[in-house]
Formats: structure tokens, C-alpha cells, sequence
């Protein structure tokens, strides 16, 4: 060690958050702009505004907006505005304006519809708008060989 250099206790890479060893993952980041990431993320955040939660007795799902938009006026303004991150991360990643248009038009219905006091919380429960813009968004990455296809298609053979 030299007299320049200040003691450290414990050696610390400067590209590791806290000093982690160098066989350790690396920490996740959301600063992760890749396609695949991005997505990732964007199906976590339907998953967690569309289907988050069970209701017991029933058996459905209901996600974070349906319980926010039980709030009149608010609570189906910040529904909106959450959905749209979906569509504006949709839009970064490179998405024509018709899938845009139909993402988009998916947000609308669902938050014209939710206006209404009761009617409008039970339909946001069952509509998912987030869900389907997402499988949109995934859809149209796939077939541009964006990301890998989360499903492989054909018909299974037995071999015998």
C-alpha cells in the first residue's frame, strides 16, 4: 500500500455497490435501458397494477389501480397516469404509432370507463388494460426480433 492512498478496511471495487466480492451478482440497476430489461420491468408493473392481489372467496385478481381507483376522481386520474408510463416506455423502445394508438386507446377506455362510481371499479378489475398493453408491446418486440420470444410455437411431437 502506498503513503497516497488512503487504508481501507475492506477493498472495495469501484463498479460494485457496497463492496461486494467479484464472484457476487451484480447489483440490479434500474438504469438497465435494454429491451429485454425494459419489458421485464413493464410486465412487473402490470402484473403489480392488474393482478397483484387475490381476493379470497372469489378467486380473482385485482391489481393496485382497481384499489386506487375506489378513490373517486383521484384515484382514476393517477390510474391513468400510471398506465401511460407503459406507453411512454413503449414509445422509447421504438413501438410504430399504430400499436402506440392501440395501447393508448386500451388506457382511455379504461379510464373513461372507470369514471363511473361503481360499475366503472368492477369493469377496471376485469379489464386489465396494463396487462394487455404489455402482451401488446411483448407481441410486437417479438415478431421484430427485438427480444427472444417468451414462447416457442409449434406442436410437440412424441418420439418414441
Amino acid at each position: 500500500m502506498s503513503t497516497s492512498e488512503p487504508f481501507r478496511a475492506f477493498p472495495r471495487d469501484p463498479g460494485t455497490a457496497f463492496g461486494q466480492s467479484p464472484g457476487a451478482s451484480p447489483p440490479f440497476r434500474f438504469t438497465d435501458t435494454s429491451r429485454e430489461a425494459s419489458l421485464a420491468r413493464l410486465e412487473k408493473l402490470a402484473y403489480l397494477l392488474d393482478s397483484a392481489f387475490l381476493i379470497p372467496g372469489v378467486n380473482r385478481r385485482v391489481g393496485l389501480e382497481a384499489v386506487i381507483g375506489l378513490v373517486p376522481v383521484i384515484g382514476d386520474i393517477a390510474g391513468v397516469a400510471l398506465s401511460s408510463y407503459i406507453l411512454f416506455e413503449a414509445k422509447r423502445l421504438g413501438v410504430p404509432r399504430w400499436v402506440l394508438a392501440r395501447m393508448a386507446l386500451n388506457i382511455a377506455f379504461d379510464g373513461a370507463v372507470g369514471v363511473v362510481p361503481l360499475a366503472g371499479d368492477l369493469f377496471d378489475a376485469a379489464f386489465k388494460a396494463n396487462r394487455r398493453n404489455v402482451r401488446l408491446l411483448r407481441k410486437h418486440l417479438e415478431r421484430s426480433g427485438a427480444v427472444r420470444p417468451n414462447e416457442i410455437d409449434g406442436t410437440a411431437r412424441r418420439l418414441d
